[in-house]
């Protein structure tokens, strides 16, 4: 998994660069794994500009700006949330592009929400796109499987988008 990791983040290092793009991350249920590995990319420093562990509601709420009422409408763990998170992110660090996650990795349900289930977003400018999937396994499977579908995910919507 480690190769894999490595990859895709110099694939997203390389997009970025190439434009002078700069990038933030907001994570929830990852608690910063994300930001560890991009930053074990040297030179990551060229395209990475803050990493966020928003962990609990208040976090999400005071440090990124997600809306109360959309919290208590869809709780933390929703695709409203990862939106919500990833542009606030990307305005707080004042970013090209930000990546966010957000979701259960157990050993419990948090709000209903099944362990494994996490969303994640991708901010630009002018878009946004996000997605939501169950994973399965223990507390670190999850929050390893989260982080490299997150940095796939990005790296696919940078493939489509820049």
């Amino acid at each position: 998994m480690e190769n894999e990791f490595l990859t895709i983040v110099k694939e997203i290092s390389d997009k970025l660069v190439q434009r002078e793009l700069r990038m933030s991350v907001a994570e929830s249920c990852t608690g910063g794994l994300i930001s560890h590995e991009i930053t074990n990319l040297p030179g990551s420093s060229l395209f990475f500009e803050l990493g966020v562990v928003s962990y609990s509601e208040e976090s999400k709420k005071s440090v990124l700006g997600v809306g109360a009422s959309l919290l208590k409408k869809h709780g933390t763990v929703s695709e409203e949330a990862a939106v919500a998170m990833a542009e606030g992110v990307r305005k707080l660090a004042e970013t090209d592009v930000s990546l966010s996650i957000t979701g259960v990795a157990g050993p419990a349900a948090l709000e209903d929400r099944e362990v494994g289930l996490v969303y994640m977003a991708v901010s630009l400018k002018d878009m946004i796109e996000s997605k939501g999937m169950s994973l399965k396994g223990d507390r670190e499977t999850i929050k390893r499987k989260a982080s490299l579908e997150a940095l796939r995910f990005l790296n696919q919507v940078l493939r489509l988008w820049l």
